[in-house]
Parts: C-alpha cells; structure tokens; sequence
C-alpha cells in the first residue's frame, strides 16, 4: 500500500467562480481527507464556473500531471446549469461506476433527493475521478461512504500488483 496519495480538488460553482459564494464544500473535502490517517498531499484546489470546457480543461491538466485522485463538488443535480457529469464523462477512458452507485445508495438512506444525483466517476490515464455533490453535508456523507475503498482502488491504478483477496 502507498499510503501517500496526491488529490487535487474541483469546486464547480457560478457564483463560487465569481466570489459571489463561499467555497464550502472544497475545504470540506479537504479537511476530511486531512483527518484521515492515510496521507492525501492536496497539490490543487480550483473553482470554476459551470462551464464544460472549465471542466474538461481542468480535469485534462491534473491528469495529465498524473495526480491519482481528482474529487469534484457540484453540478451533479438538475439544474440547466449542473453539467459536471458530462465534462467528466467526456474526459475519462473507463467509467468506474461502482463509487457512484454506492454514494447514491447510501445517500438514498438519508434522503430521498440522493435520486437527483447524476455523479459519475472513472479513470483518465491514472486518475481516479469522482464526482461529489456541492454541498458540505454530502460532501461527508459521500466521502464517508467511498473512503474505504479509495487506496486500494488508487493503489491498483498506480501499478500494485499484489493480489486484491488478501
């Protein structure tokens, strides 16, 4: 196991953009990351409007930079605006799907408006990403339910060879 993982931290906001809004939910991330007792390096932390190709370029960089984790924070829901699941449909080579579904299922639990997510989440070259909702509720919520899974997942993406049924 790693256990040192670079992130880089995605908040998709118009008015966050503008400074016309506080960004809670990327220092939520953040300081959820920082309270575990895995080592996560924060290498970038970014707001952008929502605006697809903010996106894609954004996503496009840290992966190219080889940053293993990129989390995202809002613009998963309905609005004509939330369009953060196809920037990052339209930058990732394999879907890994299974980090969406569980956040949407467990978040089900809680509230019936898990339905309206639209996360997605997949692998670009070696990145993981994965969108979250924008709020700091979900945030915690959703990290909560990935967490568990996050290294062994980055560690396989990095080139662990080692056998997964330990």
């Amino acid at each position: 196991m790693n256990m040192s993982y670079k992130v880089a931290i995605l908040t998709v906001s118009d008015r966050g953009s503008a400074g016309l809004r506080e960004d809670l939910s990327g220092p939520a991330i953040h300081d959820f990351l920082k309270s575990s007792k895995v080592d996560f390096q924060l290498i970038s932390r970014t707001i952008v409007p929502d605006e697809q190709e903010k996106i894609i370029q954004m996503l496009r960089l840290w992966s190219d930079d080889h940053i293993p984790l990129i989390l995202t924070t809002g613009g998963t829901g309905f609005s004509p605006r939330d369009i953060t699941p196809e920037a990052t449909l339209a930058v990732i080579e394999r879907q890994a799907p299974g980090f969406a579904e569980a956040m949407r299922s467990e978040s089900r639990k809680i509230t019936p408006h898990a339905m309206i997510s639209r996360a997605v989440s997949g692998i670009r070259k070696q990145s993981l990403i994965i969108n979250l909702p924008g709020s700091i509720k979900g945030v915690q919520e959703c990290l909560a339910v990935i967490f568990p899974a996050l290294p062994h997942a980055l560690d396989k993406l990095m080139g662990d060879q080692s056998d997964c049924g330990r």
